[in-house]
């Protein structure tokens, strides 16, 4: 299952790349306020469904631009964001990914995120480790929160979280080594789980957003969990992930 995941990946990655090389023709429209979609995201999202399809005709799947198609008796899953970062996508700003979990039985069992730019390819499976193509990835031994590099992400989509969200902001601004906004929560997780990031927390998440970075950063010895620190971040949209140590620190900040 986690080939065909890489498969249906590294094919949605050769659509954007393509479109990336060509810089045109990208019929961008908004779904809402700040949120964009191209004919790109559209076309390799159908990709991505194509290749799982023809693997496992039963299995249900949520993405992104389709929305849910049920499947099967509910055993499988696939979550499916064929281009996270759109709006970098569209501005030629290179941090974008195709991101792609399975859950069995409601429980995140395998993850990739590729980045096509860079072609860097994460990957995780339950119980098995995570991935930066053939070399085994680890969060960072970061301890401390002050000495943690933290990412973040702007919620976007909802203004009303906007508050809750400055006051946080500046918590980490004074808790941390630094904070960083790229603009796309799977790669953000995936650096996370390979240490180039320390920590991360974002609210007005998608499931799509999260699903497959959050299990890369359990299997790279991370912690992940809403912003009590339980397991119900793909329902509430609000997630925070760390290294061990931080991980306690970051949720007591974000609160305070």
């Amino acid at each position: 299952m986690l080939n065909i995941a890489v498969k249906a990946a590294r094919r949605a990655g050769q659509i954007i790349n393509r479109a990336a090389l060509d810089g045109a023709g990208l019929e961008v429209r908004a779904k809402r306020a700040n949120d964009f979609v191209t004919r790109v995201d559209r076309a390799a999202e159908a990709a991505i469904i194509e290749v799982l399809r023809a693997a496992y005709p039963d299995h249900a799947i949520l993405a992104e631009e389709s929305g849910s198609t049920a499947g099967g008796r509910g055993e499988h899953r696939w979550i499916v964001d064929p281009l996270d970062g759109t709006t970098n996508f569209i501005h030629g700003f290179p941090q974008y990914c195709v991101s792609i979990a399975l859950e069995h039985r409601g429980t995140l069992a395998h993850a990739v995120v590729y980045d096509p730019g860079r072609n860097e390819l994460f990957t995780a499976s339950r119980g098995r480790g995570a991935f930066l193509d053939d070399r085994r990835i680890r969060v960072s031994k970061c301890a401390a929160l002050k000495d943690a590099l933290v990412g973040t992400g702007f919620p976007f989509r909802e203004v009303a979280r906007i508050d809750r969200y400055v006051a946080q902001l500046r918590a980490m601004m004074t808790a941390t080594a630094g904070v960083r906004r790229a603009g796309a929560a799977a790669l953000d997780l995936a650096y996370v789980a390979c240490g180039r990031l320390d920590a991360f927390w974002e609210l007005g998440l998608s499931a799509w957003d999260m699903a497959a970075g959050a299990l890369l950063v359990q299997e790279a010895g991370g912690l992940v969990g809403d912003l009590e620190g339980g397991p119900g971040f793909l329902d509430s949209g609000e997630i925070a992930a760390a290294t061990p140590k931080a991980f306690a620190p970051l949720l007591e900040a974000l609160r305070g």
